[in-house]
């Protein structure tokens, strides 16, 4: 037995002590003759990754191939391939199978370890242990210096010393530790505490270090301010923010950083630039800050749309201006930059300061002013224009501006596109379907069709063509159907996945019948249970089809983007299926049907010809299709709000229609009434990425839809849940009647917790209003209801309102304001903390008067704007009471 053989079988009974003896006796060139038999067996292990035998064998096979590679870049490629870190040789013994190298190769392989990313997994512990047998230079690398910061703390004991006194200690502390302030995503483990000391932590640590003088101190701090700088996260951003004042600079050290401070003022995020603020602050109040930097900075801190940040520009302007009220020329420009602020509050304490010191100010400065002061808004340039000793009217514009409403273009109706003609286009087309992950309707309808007609034709040229590019995903079989796979798609379909995996043999054919019976069979489902069983019901039946008897094309697929299909493109493929003696899917059967347009067209002779030519066909789906379009349209199911544990919901009546018998069992639940108190309708699970598709499977019956989700959507509001919003624009988009459910699903988007789920709210207004389908009285009357009662938070209402009045829709926002602030103002707390966000409310329907015009009294605003007081809600009432009431209110055409 030679020792190659003696070296496997010890490797493969995963005796690593055995190992060790085996390498350490091997001459150089027996261990190069082994490489080859180890790469064999790693390949072979790499199909049982989770087996028994294979975590036994890799410890053993980790070491033998670190010391048998005889190059420096194959022993780290060995060292950190992926699987081997399923089961690893340990640190100490890699460390002393290489202790015998020499030192260059040992860094070099210390260097490539290093560079590799952190996710490889390469330990520290070898990393370090390296570069102390070679003695070369540390690394700083990202992965390295990680590493470091982990073994740095993870070592830690309760009974040991401090992190100060363990990190002075490390030969190589200066450069790891300036290699931190080139890092990303590090704060969290700056930030870190360990027990209950808190001076157990990176940060209080450092700023030991660096008083103790083992760091340098200017460094230190150029690190922080350039950290800060460069921005990054905001944990990343409050870490170095942390680690700067814990140096606690002197005057001295914040004042030679003047313009850094100046520049973080300027453009950096919220904390930051309060924290640069405040020094800039002091040195001005101590004089220590020209009047040129002082504007400069002014004029970038009030540019900024935060409130608090521009309150206390504001307020250090006018001490300034009062200990040195020759500088006004200088500051006053600076001070005209919070014109323009969309906060009308902020704009009057700007006029204040101009009106007090503009006595002070020379010609230039007041030509500045007046060129500034048309961004006032109009009650407020009156009082600039005095103070600037102009006539008011200097301040207006010549010709009275007529106001036009803007609203976003109508969303036109796409067609869906026909399937692909080549197997080659249609991978392609799948390629992208699944880079992307979209669920557009029209683009998932399209590749769905062309997967079933490719399949039909020639199924081996549509896998040839595919295989490259479904290759490696999650279901893929590579040797066999995985079990895995399997088992997931038993539970989702995974949208087109499932017939992709279908294809490749990926999935059961049984598996697919089982759960195509499954999602047929009658039970408790929620509300996204009920919308989803069609989609995948669909999906499991194309998939099953494809294996079993594979479909000429399919019925289903619509004419429309929004889901509709045109009956006589329903006729048509009817008739080439009766032709070709295909036998229809139900599913797909059932539905086509739903799609099918009901106004066949506005001429009731071609409806009659379109159903006549569905009889002709002398199937019983035609019969089916054509009784549907001679039958009267159906009537919407009633609908009525009710007021249930704070909230508003929306209560429907069955649909008929949705409940017969010859729909399949899994279209049937769609048709029962909405009941909001009943069990299940309000759950709180939302992860499905198919709500597109529910609108398509019903489409024309957006309020059912709507509906069915209103439970869900408002707990995004009431309970604070973030939940997937990005449907409310589809629903304003679909087609079909507008109602309460749909109005109200847009007022809770309103008030969802995330930004960017309050913005698809306003895209859905402002779509609803642009199509002219928009109730604002009604929408605005139950927005107010729900604010009134708590549901909807008035100050996330604030931005929504604030956004679709920016992009010219002042009319629509007025509009909706109008209708719903009387519920707000009516209220006890009307005039208390609890109703924060009302002034805001009230600035932006004050600006939407002053833009579009507007006129009249509004309930309860009187009152409020007669209150004595200096609060925002008062002033903002106040401001929009005389709008309303003068005279000479805006009148400005809509």
């Amino acid at each position: 037995m030679t020792t190659t053989d003696t070296l496997m079988a010890a490797v493969r009974e995963g005796k690593v002590s055995a190992v060790i003896e085996l390498v350490t006796d091997m001459t150089t060139e027996e261990r190069r003759a082994a490489v080859p038999e180890l790469k064999a067996l790693r390949i072979e292990l790499r199909k049982e990754l989770w087996s028994n035998r294979a975590r036994q064998i890799r410890p053993a096979l980790h070491a033998a191939g670190a010391a048998c590679h005889s190059g420096a870049a194959a022993a780290a490629a060995w060292i950190a391939g992926s699987e081997m870190s399923w089961a690893p040789a340990a640190p100490p013994v890699l460390l002393n199978l290489l202790a015998y190298r020499d030192r260059q190769w040992q860094a070099d392989v210390a260097a490539r370890l290093a560079d590799r990313p952190e996710s490889a997994g390469v330990p520290f512990a070898l990393m370090s242990g390296l570069v102390r047998l070679s003695g070369c230079e540390v690394p700083t690398t990202d992965s390295y210096v990680r590493g470091w910061l982990n073994s740095s703390t993870t070592t830690w004991q309760l009974s040991g010393p401090l992190l100060a006194e363990r990190l002075g200690r490390d030969a190589h502390l200066v450069p790891l530790v300036n290699a931190l302030f080139e890092l990303d995503d590090i704060g969290w483990r700056l930030e870190w505490t360990y027990g209950q000391d808190d001076a157990q932590g990176w940060i209080p640590a450092l700023a030991q270090l660096t008083g103790q003088g083992l760091l340098d101190r200017k460094t230190m701090i150029d690190g922080c301010v350039a950290r800060l700088l460069r921005g990054g996260s905001t944990v990343d951003q409050r870490a170095f923010l942390a680690l700067f004042k814990a140096l606690s600079p002197t005057r001295e050290e914040e004042r030679e950083r003047t313009g850094d401070w100046m520049a973080l003022a300027t453009d950096a995020a919220v904390a930051i630039a309060f924290h640069a603020q405040s020094v800039l602050t002091a040195l001005a109040l101590d004089g220590e800050l020209t009047a040129r930097q002082l504007a400069e900075m002014s004029r970038g801190v009030l540019f900024r749309p935060e409130k608090k940040l521009v309150r206390a520009q504001l307020v250090l302007l006018g001490k300034v201006l009062r200990a040195s009220p020759s500088e006004a020329s200088a500051l006053l420009p600076a001070v005209a930059e919070g014109f323009g602020h969309p906060d009308t509050d902020l704009q009057e304490r700007a006029v204040k300061l101009v009106e007090r010191w503009a006595g002070r100010a020379d010609q230039g400065a007041r030509d500045e002013m007046l060129a500034s002061a048309e961004l006032l808004s109009g009650a407020l340039r009156p009082r600039a224009a005095a103070a600037l000793g102009v006539v008011p009217e200097a301040l207006e514009p010549g010709t009275p501006e007529v106001y036009e409403e803007i609203l976003p273009p109508v969303p036109l109706a796409r067609r869906v596109d026909p399937a692909p003609e080549t197997v080659e286009e249609l991978a392609e087309e799948v390629g992208a379907l699944l880079a992307a992950r979209t669920e557009d309707v029209a683009v998932v309808e399209r590749v769905l069709d062309g997967l079933v007609r490719h399949t039909y034709r020639d199924h081996e040229a549509l896998v040839e063509a595919l295989r490259p590019v479904v290759a490696g995903r999650w279901w893929y079989p590579e040797d066999g159907p995985r079990a895995s796979a399997d088992n997931n798609f038993r539970a989702r379909p995974y949208g087109v996945e499932v017939v992709l995996a279908s294809l490749f043999d990926g999935v059961k054919p049984s598996t697919l019948h089982k759960a195509l019976r499954k999602d047929g069979s009658p039970r408790s489902d929620c509300v996204h249970a009920k919308l989803e069983r069609p989609w995948r019901a669909r999906l499991y039946e194309t998939a099953y089809r494809l294996r079993t008897e594979p479909l000429p094309f399919l019925l289903s697929t619509p004419t429309w983007a929004s889901g509709l299909l045109e009956a006589g493109e329903l006729v048509a493929r009817l008739g080439e299926y009766r032709r070709l003696g295909a036998p229809v899917a139900e599913a797909d059967f059932a539905q086509a049907l739903r799609r099918v347009r009901h106004d066949v067209t506005a001429d009731p002779d071609a409806s009659v010809g379109v159903a006549a030519a569905a009889t002709a066909l002398g199937t019983p789906e035609g019969d089916r299709l054509a009784a549907l379009l001679t039958a009267p349209a159906p009537a919407a199911p009633a609908a009525e709000i009710v007021e249930t544990e704070s909230r508003l919901l929306v209560r429907t009546g069955g649909v008929p229609e949705l409940r017969s018998r010859e729909l399949p069992p899994f279209f049937r639940p769609l048709g029962a009434p909405v009941d909001p108190t009943e069990r299940g309708q309000q759950c709180y699970h939302w992860g499905f990425p198919a709500y597109p598709h529910w609108l398509a499977i019903l489409p024309g019956e957006r309020e059912t839809v709507a509906a069915r989700l209103l439970a869900v959507l408002s707990a995004g509001a009431v309970d604070d849940i973030p939940l997937e919003v990005g449907y409310l624009p589809l629903l304003a988009e679909s087609p079909g009647p507008v109602g309460d459910a749909l109005l109200l699903s847009v007022a809770y988007g309103a008030g969802a917790r995330r930004a960017e789920e309050r913005v698809a709210a306003v895209d859905a207004l402002l779509v609803l209003a642009a199509s002219g389908q928009l109730d604002t009285d009604r929408l605005g009357e139950l927005l107010g209801r729900l604010m009134a009662m708590g549901a909807v938070k008035p100050v996330r209402v604030v931005e929504c309102v604030r956004t679709a009045a920016a992009t010219g829709a002042c009319g629509t926002v007025w509009g909706l304001l109008r209708a719903a602030l009387p519920a707000l103002l009516a209220g006890p707390a009307a005039g208390t903390a609890a109703a924060r966000g009302v002034g805001d409310l009230l600035a932006v329907a004050a600006e939407c008067v002053e833009r579009a015009g507007g006129h009249g009294e509004l309930p309860h605003l009187g009152e409020l704007a007669a209150r004595r007081g200096g609060s925002r809600l008062l002033t903002q009432a106040r401001r929009l009471h005389t709008l309303l009431t003068e005279e000479d209110a805006s009148t400005a055409t809509t």
